[in-house]
């Protein structure tokens, strides 16, 4: 059953990289798996150089390796590789052994981590659609994603600071430090710009036919809000609201209700076409989309010309990085795009996926993390 469960998450894993631009073959994976049987899996050191040493073969995919690596097996930021705290979650992880919720100890504070979800319970509710859940499952999937939430898009800043294993000499350092071995250049410090995050705008339909899954994706808003600065969200159904400074409040209950009182048309019949319009007008003048990730969550349903939504989507692909459509419809293996709406906005996608899910969730953060190249989600 182990084996199992190791060869089933580097084939996943073998996928996630492989959508960040890594290219992975067979033969890399049957590798991987038989270098894992050959470590420790509770050594979480162990099983990251494994991995690293058999699916990456270039130096500049090192850090597509990284992020993907934390943003599939650890679902989160890209962070110095080992805590012991967290080795112990990431043996769990690995092998599938199940994690008891509410557990004694240090891990008795780590119910709302993401290293939970390859608990056996934690793994059934990563299943279930956001449509079917409980009042209490509603409440620990909101933890849940908190984790989730925190894997951002970046970008390199413009600027550069000082880095030993930089690409481009700080002459401004070099000469005063030269100063002091005579004018002799002995110490030479170099710079390279960081990793920050990117923009993320985020547009999520709360009309009628949403209702089912508005209030987890708000959650999910929420909580992307709550990763810092750099993020919008707006609401829709029939008119565009902003959302961003009522959600940025520590009280997730209390953002949603903030949200329901200011969204007027919540529930209501579907202009996509419209809100994109006011969208672009308003917000894009401000340049908030250019540079941005934009992430649409919505099932395409328009009442209105489904020409309109084309030329709106056309008009923020042109400013976005990327723009990614969540659709919760789509995590049934039946869907078809037959939508007015989302039939004329699919050109202008970058990247179509469910939202139906704790799991599609994560999907969509390996996605966010992975992005690299303008429109090459």
């Amino acid at each position: 059953m182990q084996g199992s469960s190791i060869v089933r998450h580097v084939v996943t894993f073998g996928r996630v990289l492989r959508e960040v631009g890594i290219e992975v073959g067979p033969g890399r994976v049957a590798d991987a798996v038989r270098g894992l049987g050959t470590v420790d899996l509770t050594r979480q050191d162990d099983v990251y150089f494994t991995l690293r040493q058999t699916l990456v073969s270039r130096h500049d995919e090192l850090e597509l390796f990284d992020r993907a690596f934390v943003a599939w097996f650890l679902r989160g930021p890209v962070a110095p590789l080992v805590r012991q705290k967290q080795t112990r979650r990431w043996a769990d992880r690995v092998t599938g052994d199940t994690l008891q919720a509410g557990a004694d100890g240090d891990d008795a504070d780590d119910a709302s981590t993401p290293h939970e979800l390859g608990a056996s319970g934690h793994e059934l509710l990563r299943e279930k659609d956001f449509a079917e859940m409980t009042p209490e499952e509603f409440e620990r999937v909101r933890k849940l994603m908190a984790a989730i939430a925190r894997t951002r898009p970046r970008r390199r800043s413009r600027r550069r600071s000082p880095d030993p294993r930089g690409d481009v000499l700080d002459l401004r350092r070099l000469c005063r430090k030269s100063l002091r071995s005579g004018g002799e250049p002995i110490e030479q410090p170099w710079k390279a710009r960081k990793s920050v995050p990117r923009k993320l705008v985020v547009l999520c339909d709360i009309s009628g036919s949403m209702d089912a899954y508005a209030r987890a994706l708000l959650f999910y808003l929420h909580a992307i809000v709550g990763t810092g600065a750099g993020v919008e969200a707006f609401a829709f159904g029939t008119r565009l609201t902003r959302l961003t400074p009522d959600l940025a409040t520590r009280d997730p209950e209390a953002a949603l209700a903030r949200a329901n009182e200011i969204a007027v048309d919540w529930g209501s019949g579907t202009r996509i076409g419209a809100s994109l319009a006011e969208f672009n007008a308003l917000y894009g003048r401000r340049a908030l989309s250019r540079g941005a990730v934009v992430v649409i969550v919505s099932d395409g349903w328009e009442r209105d010309d489904p020409d309109l939504v084309g030329r709106e989507m056309a008009k923020l692909a042109r400013a976005a990085f990327a723009v990614v459509w969540v659709n919760p419809l789509k995590g049934n293996p039946e869907y078809q795009p037959l939508a007015g709406g989302m039939r004329a906005a699919l050109p202008f996608v970058d990247r179509f996926l469910p939202g139906h899910n704790l799991r599609s969730l994560e999907e969509l953060g390996a996605v966010l993390a992975g992005i690299e190249r303008r429109h090459a989600a």
